[in-house]
């Protein structure tokens, strides 16, 4: 019996000390991998791109949110997040991605370890910047890296980086900056339907109105869909009527996420039969981004003839 107990509490106390070994106090290593993932924050709003390249591994895996396919290695990781790679020689040092004063956050950090030296971090990752007593959150991520053992440290292998769906929807309330390339794509985008429908240019008017399309024009009782907003740059076209002059006096713009809101008066002068009319009006014209094309789905015009 006595034998039996000691032989038991042998086991018991060699048991306690193998779990001690197999499965060791994993601080430490959770902390070297949140300084990583810092590091990796702070290499993005400096624009260190070497350093971008070196805290990830050559055979990096993952997704990235508005990248299309699965990412294959650090060269294909580094041109997904739009960085010209590898770097030609004597390539000019890069500028900061972020405005100054930009830090970064993460909430709800998560690190769970599956072996000795593979690690899965679960957190959401922010750009934030601070002016005065105001913080703004310039973009958020929810992400899962990857974490290998190589070499003695701790670096990224796979990740997958999408930002979060509630500061996503948050943005589309919030009016975007409309630089003066952007509002030059838009009115040329604005002057193309009109031109199209002038002079009955079909293909053009197909592919920038869209079949929900919904048009208010002056003058008319009846709202138009695309059927006939087809049929009247037809009908102008037959009529013999052409477009002389078309201006745009005042135009302001507005753009929230996806959808661009135009306001504006124009001029109108046409020809028919060797005499000219002048109209003038008002009109708040809608536009949709669909990929890579802006379309035209609706607008209220309002003539003034002259």
């Amino acid at each position: 019996m006595k034998l039996t107990l000691l032989l038991i509490a042998s086991f018991a106390l060699g048991a306690v000390c193998f779990a001690s070994i197999s499965q060791p106090d994993r601080a430490a290593d959770a902390e070297a991998i949140r300084a990583h993932i810092g590091s990796i924050f702070q290499a993005f709003i400096d624009g260190d791109e070497q350093k971008i390249y070196d805290t990830h591994s050559e055979d990096w895996r993952g997704l990235l949110g508005g990248y299309p396919t699965p990412i294959k290695g650090i060269d294909e990781y580094m041109r997904a997040n739009g960085i010209e790679w590898p770097k030609p020689a004597n390539a000019p040092k890069s500028e900061p991605y972020y405005p100054a004063g930009t830090g970064y956050k993460m909430n709800d950090f998560d690190v769970h370890f599956y072996t000795p030296e593979l690690a899965v971090a679960n957190f959401i990752g922010e750009f934030v910047r601070k002016d005065g007593n105001t913080t703004t959150t310039l973009r958020r991520f929810r992400i899962m890296d990857i974490y290998a053992k190589r070499k003695g440290n701790w670096i990224q292998v796979a990740s997958h980086t999408a930002p979060d769906p509630a500061w996503q929807e948050e943005q589309t309330t919030k009016p975007r900056n409309i630089t003066p390339d952007i509002r030059a794509r838009i009115l040329a985008k604005r002057d193309a339907v009109w031109k199209a429908w002038f002079s009955n240019d079909r293909p053009t008017l197909e592919k920038l109105i869209p079949e929900e399309a919904i048009a208010i024009n002056s003058g008319s009782k009846e709202w138009s869909n695309r059927e006939a907003i087809l049929a009247s740059a037809k009908a102008f076209a037959d009529s013999g009527t052409k477009l002389v002059k078309l201006e745009f006096p005042k135009t302001e713009i507005q753009a929230y996420g996806n959808t661009v809101l135009i306001y504006t008066t124009y001029v109108i002068e046409t020809e028919k039969d060797g005499k000219r009319h002048t109209t003038s009006g008002r009109g708040t014209e809608m536009f949709v981004r669909r990929g890579d094309e802006l379309v035209n789905v609706g607008w209220h015009l309002d003539d003034n003839e002259n």
